[in-house]
């Protein structure tokens, strides 16, 4: 679900783009990336489903299995439950930056439309975080978990100076 609400998000930031075009002559830009980066959640949505299922189907499949020949079958299913999430913190993190350039130089009758979306996209980047932690459990200081926590807290970030 995290996913869904940086596609929120992003379409939210997709219609304050179109408003803004007499605004701001970067709208259109901010308009096409915000574009990308729904699509882009959208796939997210779904691989996510799909991680998480073929995850547990490795685990059951590697029922007995010990060492390295577990290793073999869970560990790329395992993989994918960090890398999909990830790619989903490093989208919100995108939208809740488009979303601040929007709330500063966009149509100010939507800055608010686009302090929404920063925050859809900053709480999503914290929630995917939060799995990677989750399914990392046994690993605290991969990167790729350092990575995510850093973006997500850049994102909220974000949302704390524009309520400011």
């Amino acid at each position: 679900m995290t996913a869904a609400a940086v596609a929120m998000a992003a379409a939210l930031l997709e219609k304050a783009a179109v408003l803004s075009l007499t605004h701001w002559s970067g709208a259109a830009g901010a308009g096409e990336r915000a574009h990308a980066l729904r699509l882009r959640a959208e796939e997210l949505l779904e691989e996510d489903a799909h991680a998480y299922l073929a995850f547990v189907d490795a685990l059951r499949a590697a029922k007995g299995l010990t060492g390295e020949a577990r290793a073999r079958v869970v560990g790329p299913a395992h993989a994918k439950t960090v890398d999909v999430p990830l790619a989903i913190v490093r989208s919100g993190a995108e939208v809740a930056d488009i979303a601040a350039t929007l709330a500063a130089r966009g149509n100010p009758n939507l800055r608010a439309d686009a302090v929404v979306a920063a925050t859809f996209a900053a709480a999503a980047a914290e929630a995917g975080s939060g799995l990677m932690a989750v399914n990392l459990a046994d690993a605290p200081s991969d990167s790729r978990l350092e990575e995510a926590r850093r973006l997500a807290m850049s994102a909220s970030e974000t949302v704390a100076a524009l309520r400011a």
